[in-house]
């Protein structure tokens, strides 16, 4: 490869591997900007890329990229980058994340694993690199090259997204160990899974944009991990679904949250956290107010979390009662909601069927049932 580097002969991996640690640690202890220091840092790194991936002149050397990814996780320096990304220069944060991507997805010569080994290594061994990746939504700089390669780790493991589900900072500063987490045990609210909902509400829009399309892979590609977190912390999720995503001032953060909660209370796997939440009439309440959203898509997009309660056969007292509160505010409501969908047909079957379901409640609700004596 010594024509990819006019003036200078390749390094090997092991000398790669050493050279960028240092300047790594010359970077993070120097708090100016060393322009020396970061051209040298960017080079190695386009080295790195390069010997994993080729050029369209140069084919990869699979001897090589073994060596070089068992170098990157072994010697952690894989969990270095992830944690001073946002030190480095765009294009060398554009070359890190092209590297971590490719260690996440290598695999072996004749390996037989589903799952990529060197991001098992790193899920079992080394889990503070995912952790760090999460946080570089921090710093916009960050933020979109840690989320893609988070995304594309979403896509191999399902042992990542239960490592983002149950990190919890512990006393001695070690990370979670997924050998000896208690499913049942309801959460902190303090691991880095719940940092989502303010990296998604408070930071700037793209890194907005990325940290929900992180969150909502996590929810959706991983149901089975998601559902049963989700049972046992209904209550802390829920609240800060609602007040933070759902009663977001930002309206993409609104709209994509109640396409997301409507996603999720109909798919099959989280029907004991439908049930849950459909019982609720502040969920219902919460719900009814965005049909009157004055934004088309956040009315749209509510209106498919509504038919879940106005639909549900087996509807709880107190939600039952709300809706027969609001029976004729229902009904003279609903014939004209969103009547410009003249092409949409199911929208239409819809918003027709609930219109009925609403008709059929009684005018009065029911009595309230007798308190216990005593």
């Amino acid at each position: 490869m010594a024509f990819l580097f006019a003036r200078n002969k390749p390094k090997s991996s092991q000398e790669l591997i050493r050279v960028t640690k240092e300047l790594l640690q010359k970077l993070i202890q120097d708090d100016r900007q060393s322009p020396k220091v970061e051209e040298e840092l960017a080079r190695n790194l386009s080295q790195m890329k390069i010997v994993l991936q080729g050029t369209p002149e140069l084919e990869v050397s699979p001897d090589q990229v073994f060596q070089l990814v068992n170098l990157l996780v072994t010697e952690d320096l894989l969990r270095l980058l992830a944690e001073n990304i946002y030190r480095l220069p765009f294009e060398a944060r554009k070359d890190t994340q092209t590297i971590i991507s490719n260690v996440f997805r290598f695999k072996p010569p004749g390996s037989t694993s589903d799952d990529p080994v060197a991001l098992q290594y790193v899920v079992g061994n080394r889990p503070e690199t995912i952790i760090a990746l999460c946080n570089g939504y921090d710093r916009r700089e960050s933020a979109m090259p840690c989320g893609g390669i988070l995304k594309q780790a979403l896509q191999h493991a399902d042992a990542v997204a239960a490592l983002i589900l149950y990190d919890e900072p512990r006393a001695d500063g070690r990370p979670t160990d997924l050998g000896n987490i208690d499913a049942d045990v309801k959460s902190s609210g303090t691991g880095v899974f719940w940092k989502f909902f303010d990296w998604i509400d408070k930071s700037a829009f793209e890194v907005s944009t990325d940290a929900f399309d992180t969150f909502r892979t996590i929810l959706i590609r991983h149901k089975s991990i998601v559902a049963k977190y989700v049972e046992v912390n209904f209550d802390l999720f829920f609240s800060k679904y609602n007040n933070v995503l759902i009663k977001s001032e930002s309206y993409v953060t609104k709209r994509q949250s109640l396409k997301l909660l409507g996603e999720i209370l109909l798919d099959r796997q989280f029907y004991e956290v439908m049930t849950r939440y459909v019982d609720s009439g502040d969920n219902l309440k919460l719900i009814m107010w965005q049909l009157k959203d004055d934004r088309k898509m956040v009315q749209y997009e509510g209106f498919h979390v509504f038919k879940i309660f106005a639909a549900n056969p087996n509807k709880s007292p107190e939600v039952r009662k709300l809706l027969t509160m609001n029976k004729q505010r229902l009904v003279n409501f609903l014939p004209n909601f969103l009547s410009d969908r003249t092409d949409d047909d199911q929208f239409s079957d819809e918003k027709a069927y609930l219109l009925k379901q609403i008709q059929n409640l009684p005018s009065t609700p029911p009595p309230a049932a007798p308190k216990p004596n005593g």
